[in-house]
């Protein structure tokens, strides 16, 4: 009898000392008064908005508990990094980029979402696919904004005009004026691969590439679109120009129209005021057929830690940072689009020129996923294309080059 009394003695001590070990390896949990203790990573620019989510968090849930809930500053392009790093001291909730699911899940750093029915019913379908991973839900879709489209200047051009990009650089020339985009970022340069048939993506592995960019016996075949490219960049009208030096063109009038994204929204309306247009972007010539140009996309999303000690409370807070009424002041705030259905389609986010044009650019992109390798094979032969291909290579040549770079393992 004395035995079995120390036994299950000895059996409590050691249950609770392993507790106490649980409790000191997390990064959050419950404090000692009862407190319920959550870290959230986010972008520094988010930091004022976060902190009004999370009063209006607390304030929701007040008299079921009580929150300690602490921002730190983390870049979202490189979340996965420093989560990974030490996964049971990482934050409780993070924003991260979308083309990170993947590696995330698979870490084991997110679990599958449980009831992901509402989410998916309440976001864009191209806003839930990016948060999921073969069809499974990991993590809350937050924006629909990392994508580019067309900016125009309707001084310029009528809405016939956009419609075609050659016509477009006609009418640019002549004004004596450039119509811009940067062949130096591969991000770019898929608008001239992504709707001709050609494909290009990751493989089972989640790390090297395939790519059929240098087919010759496909319908369009590769050679057909670096034709087209060169053909482009050969117009007057055209100009190959980093982001910066299509804003600084904006500035000074020698653009009229160009590629970008929403974040130069503000400075090109500041620039061409009432006559700021944006647009998804034009189709272009190709094999003689017109091919409307194609983009990446990507979301921003929220995940919740598969170690949080309170993974309940996280993943409320995840769907409060991300619920409409918060993608809504998120818009009013810091001028990104939302996922949600409803708030992306209200009237404030239609007005906005930029998001609208994303949203119409939607219907022709594709999420961005690839390998490190694609980058700069693409940016060395589209640069080749841009100067009108000096070397006089063959262009068959150049393409099993840019292919051979892309799928390198």
């Amino acid at each position: 009898m004395k035995k079995s009394v120390f036994l299950l003695a000895l059996s409590a001590l050691l249950l609770l000392t392993a507790c106490h070990r649980q409790e000191e390896s997390s990064g959050g949990g419950q404090t000692s008064d009862g407190v319920v203790a959550l870290t959230v990573w986010g972008a520094q620019e988010d930091e004022a908005l976060l902190q009004e989510i999370f009063a209006s968090f607390q304030s929701h849930y007040a008299g079921q508990a009580s929150f300690q809930i602490t921002y730190q500053a983390q870049s979202e392009s490189n979340c996965k990094d420093a989560l990974l790093g030490d996964l049971e001291k990482g934050a409780d909730v993070f924003a991260f980029a979308d083309d990170q699911v993947a590696a995330l899940a698979a870490a084991g750093g997110l679990d599958p979402i449980e009831d992901g029915a509402a989410i998916r019913a309440a976001n864009l379908s191209a806003a839930v696919e990016a948060a999921s991973v073969d069809g499974t839900l990991y993590a809350y879709p937050l924006t629909a904004d990392n994508g580019y489209f067309l900016y125009y200047n309707k001084a310029y051009f009528s809405q016939e005009d956009i419609q075609s990009l050659e016509r477009m650089l006609d009418v640019a020339a002549q004004a004596g004026r450039r119509v811009a985009m940067d062949w130096s970022s591969a991000w770019y340069v898929y608008a001239f691969f992504g709707n001709t048939g050609l494909e290009v993506g990751l493989n089972e592995d989640g790390l090297t590439n395939y790519c059929t960019w240098n087919s010759a016996d496909t319908p369009i075949r590769g050679v057909d679109v670096a034709q087209s490219m060169l053909s482009i960049a050969a117009s007057p009208g055209f100009a190959n120009m980093t982001d910066t030096q299509f804003l600084a063109g904006v500035q000074d009038g020698s653009v009229v129209a160009g590629v970008s994204g929403v974040w130069n929204a503000v400075a090109v309306e500041q620039a061409w005021g009432e006559n700021t247009g944006a647009a998804k972007l034009p189709a272009f010539l190709c094999a003689g057929q017109s091919i409307q140009m194609a983009s990446f996309s990507g979301c921003k999303l929220i995940g919740v830690n598969a170690y949080s000690q309170h993974p309940e409370w996280a993943a409320r807070l995840a769907e409060w940072i991300t619920n409409e009424e918060n993608q809504r002041l998120r818009f009013e705030l810091r001028g990104q689009g939302p996922s949600n259905v409803n708030a992306a389609n209200s009237p404030q986010v239609q007005s906005s020129p930029a998001i609208a044009a994303l949203l119409a650019q939607s219907e022709f992109s594709q999420l961005q996923r690839v390998g490190g390798k694609f980058w700069d094979p693409v940016s060395q032969f589209a640069g080749s294309m841009a100067a009108g291909n000096p070397s006089g290579a063959s262009l068959q040549a150049q393409l099993d080059r840019l292919v051979e770079g892309v799928t390198a393992r």
